[in-house]
């Protein structure tokens, strides 16, 4: 049977990851996770299914012998903040940087078979090249742009110098159910959930018509797995979104006309670190992975906010 372990697996999209290999039944699936970020909820029912050890990637003692002869080790443990990068760069550089670090490292020791890591858009920077294709030259803009790009360059190495097969992904605005939306730090479309159903405007910063490779979970998962077996592709990066973009703008009105209500947004200053525009160029990806998203963004945003109402929080 096979080991799978998730790092960041009490994350938004680990849990969704967890949940697909479980739901596939083809191994013994372990989540390492230090819940700073993650939430306990997340992995609410699986309990009796899945290993759950609380670890720190950034501690190589910790996670070493929990990483050992994996077939998979899916490292998705992240402080995944622009703006909070920019405000307190140390918490996110040792966590993003050395994390990533160790979890190579232990999982070169340990005879793993492969790594599949959750790199970043960020890392294509204020380039207005439209769509981003993975030649084009990094221009990162923030401190964890850098951080993930430094990721990527330290998976290739370990393919290269330490026989370790490793795949990078570069996730574009991943968003679905279980995004945490408390957070200033939390994806735009998860604040927009929370604003729909409590009737109030959403905070948008700049004008709005700043625009996303949005991509819903599910197809992101997807991808991920297919990382984890395609065979030929170690030390390789790809892009991990839609292939569409949509604006801030845009995606609000969809969702007030899916709710039925008229709630104009209000605007605020634009955000350091951000980018205007993103878009994934995913050919590579179909070509080698055999990766074709299944969902439009309006399916996605419904299955969203059904989720969000059904599992709604007393105010």
């Amino acid at each position: 049977m096979s080991r799978y372990v998730v790092t960041g697996g009490a994350g938004f999209i680990g849990s969704a990851l967890v949940r697909a290999l479980l739901a596939e039944g083809s191994g013994e699936v372990v989540v390492v996770d230090n819940f700073a970020t993650g939430r306990p909820e997340n992995l609410h029912g699986l309990n009796g299914r899945i290993e759950i050890h609380r670890a720190d990637v950034r501690c190589y003692q910790e996670i070493e012998p929990l990483l050992r002869r994996a077939d998979v080790v899916f490292h998705l443990a992240a402080i995944p903040s622009v703006p909070r990068s920019i405000e307190d760069p140390v918490p996110s550089h040792e966590t993003n940087i050395d994390g990533t670090f160790h979890v190579l490292r232990a999982a070169a020791a340990g005879g793993v078979r492969r790594v599949v890591y959750a790199a970043s858009s960020s890392a294509y920077g204020g380039s207005e090249a439209l769509p981003k294709r993975e030649t084009m030259p990094p221009e990162p803009k923030s401190p964890y742009a850098v951080q993930k790009l430094t990721g990527e360059y330290y998976a290739a190495v370990f393919a290269s110098c330490f026989g370790l097969e490793t795949v990078s992904l570069r996730y574009f605005n991943v968003y679905g159910p279980r995004q945490d939306p408390s957070s200033p730090y939390s994806g735009v479309i998860s604040i927009f959930m929370r604003c729909l159903l409590e009737r109030r405007p959403p905070t948008i910063f700049g004008d709005g018509e700043q625009s996303r490779d949005f991509t819903f979970v599910e197809d992101v998962v997807d991808i991920t797995l297919r990382a984890a077996r395609a065979p030929g592709v170690s030390g390789r990066m790809y892009n991990a979104g839609a292939g569409g973009r949509h604006t801030l703008n845009a995606v609000w009105r969809t969702l007030q006309q899916i709710e039925g209500i008229a709630l104009p947004a209000v605007y605020g200053p634009p955000r350091p670190g951000d980018v205007r525009h993103s878009q994934a160029d995913i050919t590579a990806a179909a070509r080698d992975l055999g990766y074709s998203p299944r969902f439009s963004l309006e399916e996605g945003l419904r299955r969203t906010l059904e989720w969000y109402r059904s599992n709604r929080r007393p105010s």
